[in-house]
């Protein structure tokens, strides 16, 4: 079997470029009609007001007010808040969930990895009024503690934990899917290694499995983040008037106060924390596809 020349190869690489390009260049336009471009023009927006005359001025006026104004400072810690403590949670609920299904072999399994996936096909509607439903005031659990003799409980409904426990709810199937997929790259045989030398559960985990997977790890807190700041439903129905989360915010300051341009700014402010993590998401791919 003759090899081909070395020009032969190179021509071949070089006729495959122009296919690429064109294949990505659909989706990529795409993503600058409906993202980049969007985002680029509310910035603009934002930044370029016109004065008392009518005319355009740059001007940071909207960003000014909006980090002197304590009600909104309070939207944004409190949303803050919010996806801190539902990242943790999910990481402390998901990441057993996932190392369980990734070394079971028992039936059970299947049945645990169908329970996780479940609340991706509830819709965010649904799951906030079986919510109230089960844990508002007067719910499935008020009433069964009133029929043992036992005091109420506080609901969570209507409170900054409302949305949280919505939002573990809902964000369970992702984060499960992601952490199985990093336990993926985990080998049967380094582990069963670590054990031949003594490891114990606790040293395999921490310096076996979490080394492996902090790629996954850093994925799943990145589009969690994403999420809980595009989130509305959940934060608007289960979470209290003030202070309020930044989803529900906006969408209050352009609809019932008329105010686009204030309502952008807060768009624009919640972009600058999800570019964070979303750059840490790129950072994390790029690496991986790393030679």
């Amino acid at each position: 079997m003759t090899a081909l020349p070395a020009n032969d190869i190179v021509g071949t690489k070089s006729s495959r470029r122009p296919v690429g390009l064109l294949l990505v260049a659909a989706p990529v336009l795409l993503v600058c009609w409906l993202i980049i471009w969007p985002i680029i023009s509310a910035i603009i927006r934002t930044i370029w007001l016109p004065d008392a005359a009518g005319e355009k001025r740059f001007s940071l006026e909207t960003y000014q007010f909006f980090f002197s104004d304590q009600y909104s400072i309070n939207n944004l810690l409190v949303t803050l808040w919010t996806t801190a403590v539902t990242a943790l949670i999910l990481l402390l609920i998901c990441l057993p969930i996932a190392l369980y299904l990734r070394f079971a072999t028992n039936r059970i399994a299947a049945y645990v990895q169908g329970l996780a996936i479940f609340p991706m096909f509830v819709p965010s509607i649904i799951l906030s009024y079986a919510f109230i439903r089960v844990l508002g005031p007067n719910g499935t659990v008020d009433l069964l503690l009133n029929a043992v003799h036992l005091p109420h409980i506080r609901s969570p409904y209507l409170t900054p934990w409302g949305p949280v426990l919505g939002l573990v709810w809902d964000n369970i199937p992702l984060t499960v899917l992601i952490l199985l997929s990093g336990l993926g790259n985990v080998s049967n045989q380094s582990i069963e290694a670590a054990r031949d030398v003594g490891a114990g559960r606790i040293a395999v985990l921490w310096h076996i499995i979490l080394p492996r997977i902090s790629n996954s790890l850093l994925v799943a807190v990145s589009f969690t983040v994403l999420g809980i700041f595009s989130a509305f439903t959940l934060p608007y129905v289960l979470g209290p008037a003030a202070p309020e989360m930044m989803g529900p915010f906006m969408q209050r300051t352009f609809r019932d106060l008329n105010d686009p341009t204030t309502a952008i700014t807060q768009a624009v402010i919640a972009f600058g924390f999800c570019i964070v993590f979303g750059l840490f998401y790129v950072y994390s791919v790029a690496k991986n596809r790393a030679p």
